[in-house]
């Protein structure tokens, strides 16, 4: 695998976790620049060090309820777009939601069992640092089940939705078309047909995928 190569802030407030976590990162390339217990020292880490990618655990001291996540969005005003990744242990749509809601992209959303996954975790936060999205499918099925009259992607057919849904994980058009058995031309066309349809201007392949993908998320 190639080194990770990033400089990456840990938040997370057990001991156990936090340390398991910098021997993953660093034992894969990467370089724990700072490893902190609780939001205003997220803040100040990201203040300080700017790193590539932040690891952010969504409970954190005093309460363990949003600590976490409320550290990452004001990570993220103070500094705009520094990448974040977050971890939970379970599915909390309305964290989700508000960590997506600057639009800005690099931000991840993983169930810690994810991280059991080393090489998705790993690949995960290159995503998340390059500036794109890497959301939990679970995450994913949670904020795609609604159905609004004023959904900006319902001109969407069932198909492009399940090519938006793989792209919300991550995935590359490669990717896209194994998860769903299609060829990467098809993928292009619906890739194509999702940008029109979100009335997406031309700019950059990447940014162009991660307003799309925050469009749908964020609807």
């Amino acid at each position: 695998m190639e080194p990770l190569g990033l400089r990456v802030v840990i938040a997370e407030d057990s001991a156990l976790i936090r340390e398991g976590l910098a021997r993953l990162i660093e034992e894969s390339g990467g370089t724990v620049v700072a490893k902190v217990a609780d939001g205003p020292s997220l803040v100040g880490a990201v203040v300080e060090l700017r790193p590539d990618v932040s690891v952010v655990d969504v409970r954190m001291p005093p309460t363990q309820r949003d600590e976490g996540l409320r550290a990452a969005v004001e990570a993220r005003r103070r500094v705009p777009g520094t990448p974040i990744l977050v971890l939970s242990q379970y599915v909390e749509r309305q964290y989700a939601t508000e960590l997506l809601a600057d639009r800005a992209g690099g931000v991840g959303y993983l169930l810690k069992d994810r991280v059991g996954d080393i090489p998705e975790f790993i690949d995960a936060l290159r995503r998340v640092a390059r500036g794109g999205t890497a959301l939990d499918p679970e995450v994913v099925a949670q904020l795609m089940a609604r159905n609004r009259a004023d959904d900006p992607v319902a001109a969407l057919t069932p198909r492009e939705r399940e090519v938006l849904a793989a792209m919300a994980e991550g995935r590359t058009n490669v990717g896209v078309a194994r998860l769903l058995g299609i060829t990467e031309g098809a993928t292009e066309k619906h890739i194509s047909n999702i940008f029109g349809k979100l009335e997406l201007p031309d700019s950059q392949e990447d940014h162009r995928r991660v307003l799309a993908v925050l469009a749908y998320l964020g609807s």
